[in-house]
């Protein structure tokens, strides 16, 4: 990977976040870029609507095995930035993308 490439690990903290062995997944989101379609909220229990901002939001940014399949759906069903998406899953042991992962080679696919 290149050096100017954002990669996973450089966003957010971690600091407080539970073990990977726990929780090996991350939710990376562009609340900025979120448009209120609510669509995660429909196919994910961690995902919820704020009625206060129109805008969705994670209960939780570090999710297990059993959390995986509903947040990668919420990932792909997010109609934001033209169908990329404004939510990440990201593997915390491999430190790539999967999902929505457009650029198909697991780098984190933020415009910031």
């Amino acid at each position: 990977m290149s050096e100017d490439v954002l990669r996973p690990s450089d966003v957010g903290s971690d600091a407080d976040a539970p073990p990977v062995e726990e929780k090996p997944y991350k939710i990376i989101f562009e609340a900025n870029k979120c448009i209120g379609a609510g669509r995660c909220a429909e196919v994910a229990r961690n995902w919820e609507m704020d009625m206060t901002t129109g805008l969705a939001k994670p209960k939780s940014y570090f999710v297990g095995e059993d959390e995986l399949e509903e947040n990668l759906k919420a990932a792909e069903v997010c109609p934001a930035k033209k169908d990329k998406g404004v939510i990440h899953v990201v593997d915390r042991r491999t430190d790539e993308e999967i999902a929505p992962n457009p650029h198909g080679d697991g780098t984190l696919s933020v415009d910031w």
